[in-house]
């Protein structure tokens, strides 16, 4: 049955892509190419390389200076006092706040924990290189969306490389992480109705997609609006309880089943059982839809992530990742076959309607796919950090996200409070 479901499902695919076809409901992405800034030939822009070859990349064999200002912020003396003081944040001192002036404010010096820079690489001279480069040569852009007017080599570099990175034929683009997984959501959501040409989807024609309790909102919310259109019913199973999940698929009479999870929990920083998920596919032949954001670049030998770190990535059918977090740009991408790109670009309305990352913004997500994969010793810091928090305080670490519960929210304040004012946090104040 799993070997023949994961075949069905490509199956499904490649008979609704005609469909849309036929339908003029098929939206192909169109790629062009920008031209610098002084050139004035058509001849010199045809040969000019897309992207930097990724030896022009400088990368470092260690920690730089530079490294440690990624967590390092400064925020208002007054802001920081409400803070320790537990009082109103926002309304009236908001519009106290706003009568001074930056340049008259005092500011306290502090450590940033809570960031999403796992790699540190938002301070990278490389990085910042590439993406000062493309806005002398291209300005802000971007034109409009990638299927209209503004999918350009810088996006089609970074899709290969993405797509490289995650063992799959194909990536497609998002302005962010939320969109990317709202796009597959609603796309899976839409297979059943046009396959039931002319009429409602009955309940077994409808898609089964089966959620862990604790997946992240844009799943949640994609679930839902997909739901709202007729062609998906979803179940929710108990957080990395496989017993549950294989429960609930085995007395599904659905034929078509989708599993999705985050591959790493960003509340609780476990990881979803990945490798029990694929013998469930194998078992049960759902589609595996995994949302990567918190394991990209940061997981597996090369970055590749979750699935490249319990080796099961042939497992994984459609990878989701961001930009946004150890990638330090901005975006969402979506890595799979050819056929469900094709699928997913025509049917997934978070992608249809939205502008694309501009192309300072991919040159510098590309840039930082190099830079990943040229640097392995910073994944291999983030590990040495977790030991050493560990040996430390006795608290377990599985991942670079670090959850510790307090209690209510009482006890939440005072702690953040304690954190606050601990001179190790609370560097000095600066005018």
């Amino acid at each position: 049955m799993g070997i023949m479901g994961n075949n069905l499902w490509d199956l499904w695919v490649e008979e609704v892509v005609p469909k849309l076809d036929s339908r003029n409901g098929f939206m192909p992405l169109r790629p062009m190419r920008l031209p610098s800034l002084g050139e004035a030939e058509e001849e010199a822009t045809a040969q000019r390389k897309s992207h930097p070859d990724d030896d022009e990349f400088e990368t470092f064999q260690g920690m730089q200076p530079w490294d440690r200002l990624s967590v390092y912020i400064s925020i208002p003396e007054t802001f920081y006092q409400r803070l320790l003081e537990g009082g109103e944040l926002v309304s009236k001192n908001e519009l106290e706040d706003s009568k001074i002036s930056l340049n008259q404010q005092r500011f306290r010096k502090l450590l940033l924990f809570a960031g999403n820079d796992f790699l540190g690489l938002s301070r990278h001279p490389a990085i910042a290189k590439a993406t000062a480069k493309a806005v002398v040569e291209h300005g802000t852009g971007p034109r409009g969306s990638p299927l209209v007017c503004g999918y350009t080599d810088y996006h089609i570099a970074l899709e290969s490389s993405l797509a490289k990175l995650k063992k799959k034929e194909a990536c497609l683009l998002c302005p962010s992480g939320f969109a990317a997984n709202m796009a597959v959501m609603v796309a899976i959501g839409s297979l059943a109705p046009l396959l039931s040409v002319g009429k409602r989807p009955t309940q077994e024609e409808k898609i089964a997609i089966f959620s862990d309790a604790l997946n992240h909102a844009s799943i949640v919310d994609g679930l839902k609006l997909a739901e709202r259109h007729g062609g998906v019913q979803y179940f929710v199973y108990k957080h990395c309880d496989m017993s549950h999940l294989d429960a609930l698929l085995t007395n599904c009479k659905m034929k078509k089943k989708v599993v999705v999870t985050d591959s790493l929990f960003s509340m609780d920083g476990d990881f979803a059982p990945v490798v029990e998920l694929a013998a469930l596919r194998k078992k049960h032949g759902f589609l595996f839809v995994l949302d990567d954001a918190h394991g990209t670049f940061v997981w597996g030998k090369n970055g590749g992530g979750v699935a490249e770190e319990f080796n099961c990535e042939n497992d994984i059918d459609i990878c989701i990742g961001t930009l946004s977090k150890a990638a330090a740009s901005l975006g969402g991408f979506i890595t799979c076959s050819k056929i469900w790109k094709q699928f997913i670009q025509s049917r997934g309305r978070s992608f249809i309607f939205s502008t694309i990352a501009p192309v300072p913004l991919t040159a510098a997500s590309y840039a930082s796919v190099v830079v990943s994969r040229k640097e392995p010793w910073r994944r291999t810091e983030i590990r040495k950090r977790m030991q050493e928090f560990q040996d430390l305080t006795g608290i377990p670490v599985t991942s670079q996200i670090l959850s510790v519960i307090v209690g209510n929210v009482e006890k939440l304040f005072k702690a953040s409070q304690l954190v606050l004012s601990h001179p190790l946090i609370n560097l000095s104040i600066c005018q």
